[in-house]
Protein backbone atom coordinates (compact mmCIF):
# COMPACT_ATOMS: atom_id res chain seq x y z
CA UNK A 1 0.00 0.00 0.00
CA UNK A 2 2.81 1.94 0.80
CA UNK A 3 4.00 2.39 -2.84
CA UNK A 4 0.51 4.05 -3.88
CA UNK A 5 1.75 6.71 -1.85
CA UNK A 6 4.23 7.34 -3.83
CA UNK A 7 4.41 10.42 -5.57
CA UNK A 8 5.92 9.20 -8.49
CA UNK A 9 3.09 6.87 -9.11
CA UNK A 10 0.21 9.41 -8.10
CA UNK A 11 1.94 11.65 -10.99
CA UNK A 12 1.75 8.69 -13.37
CA UNK A 13 -1.77 8.08 -12.81
CA UNK A 14 -2.68 11.57 -12.54
CA UNK A 15 -0.57 12.26 -16.03
CA UNK A 16 -2.54 9.25 -17.76
CA UNK A 17 -5.56 10.20 -16.62
CA UNK A 18 -5.52 13.56 -18.08
CA UNK A 19 -3.62 12.05 -21.21
CA UNK A 20 -6.92 9.99 -21.38
CA UNK A 21 -9.45 11.86 -20.85
CA UNK A 22 -7.55 14.62 -23.92
CA UNK A 23 -7.28 11.39 -26.24
CA UNK A 24 -10.76 10.59 -25.78
CA UNK A 25 -12.38 14.94 -26.13
CA UNK A 26 -10.27 14.55 -29.36
CA UNK A 27 -12.19 11.17 -30.87
CA UNK A 28 -15.19 12.68 -30.50
CA UNK A 29 -14.74 16.42 -31.35
CA UNK A 30 -14.60 14.79 -35.04
CA UNK A 31 -17.77 12.98 -34.68
CA UNK A 32 -20.75 13.40 -36.96
CA UNK A 33 -24.04 13.22 -35.37
CA UNK A 34 -26.23 13.09 -38.40
CA UNK A 35 -28.86 15.71 -37.01
CA UNK A 36 -30.36 16.06 -40.55
CA UNK A 37 -30.60 12.14 -41.04
CA UNK A 38 -32.26 11.97 -38.03
CA UNK A 39 -34.83 15.16 -38.76
CA UNK A 40 -35.61 13.15 -41.80
CA UNK A 41 -35.97 9.86 -40.17
CA UNK A 42 -38.63 11.42 -37.94
CA UNK A 43 -40.49 13.05 -40.00
CA UNK A 44 -40.45 9.84 -42.20
CA UNK A 45 -41.61 7.69 -39.04
CA UNK A 46 -44.46 10.98 -38.33
CA UNK A 47 -45.64 10.28 -41.90
CA UNK A 48 -46.12 6.97 -41.78
CA UNK A 49 -47.80 7.13 -37.87
CA UNK A 50 -50.53 9.22 -39.80
CA UNK A 51 -50.90 7.23 -42.46
CA UNK A 52 -51.05 4.11 -40.94
CA UNK A 53 -53.89 6.71 -37.91
CA UNK A 54 -55.78 7.13 -40.96
CA UNK A 55 -55.87 3.55 -42.73
CA UNK A 56 -57.52 2.55 -39.00
CA UNK A 57 -59.70 5.48 -38.91
CA UNK A 58 -60.98 6.71 -41.94
CA UNK A 59 -63.74 8.73 -40.76
CA UNK A 60 -61.77 11.63 -39.47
Amino acid sequence: MEWLLNPWVISAIVLSVVVSNIMALKYTANMKFGYRDKAKYLKEKHDREKAEKEEQDPSD
